[in-house]
């Protein structure tokens, strides 16, 4: 269930609003190769399979920046603003990956809406961005999202 707001003014009063929850993600092998070949990282425990299956994680898993840059697929499911001429990333304050994400596991996204500060032309949104393994008892990723929203 998304929040849906008709326009920024609208959005100012959202602040502590939850985003609900997002559809899951399945993490694929093919994904974690791909970011792999995007990054340069190509560490054993993201890419070499059948030595992973004897690492620490019982298997491969995905890169925590993999993880955190689905934060814009995920996103779109949890926040609509209308009345937007543009929205732009504008940086992170703070982030953790406290458990890893498995290849194969669902991973879903929800959030809350901590801050709203107007800026020239716009607002500036600060979201508390949680990230979850299906059935994994801690986050795998925790993070301050900031967007910048112009009218």
């Amino acid at each position: 269930m998304a929040l849906s707001v008709a326009s920024l003014e609208e959005l100012k009063t959202k602040v502590g609003a939850s985003l609900g929850t997002s559809d899951a993600v399945e993490i694929t092998q093919e994904q974690v190769n791909t970011f792999a070949d995007a990054t340069g990282d190509h560490q054993w425990i993201h890419v070499d399979v059948e030595r992973a299956k004897a690492g620490p994680f019982g298997g491969p898993i995905a890169h925590g920046f993999l993880t955190l840059s689905l934060a814009p697929t995920l996103m779109s499911q949890l926040l609509q603003v209308g009345g937007v001429a543009m929205a732009v990333n504008y940086g992170l304050n703070k982030v953790r990956f406290p458990s890893p994400v498995p290849v194969g596991s669902k991973l879903q996204g929800s959030g809350k809406i901590a801050e709203v500060t107007d800026i020239a032309g716009g607002l500036q949104v600060v979201l508390e961005l949680t990230f979850e393994v299906e059935g994994a008892a801690k986050p795998s990723c925790v993070a301050e999202m900031v967007v910048r929203y112009y009218s």
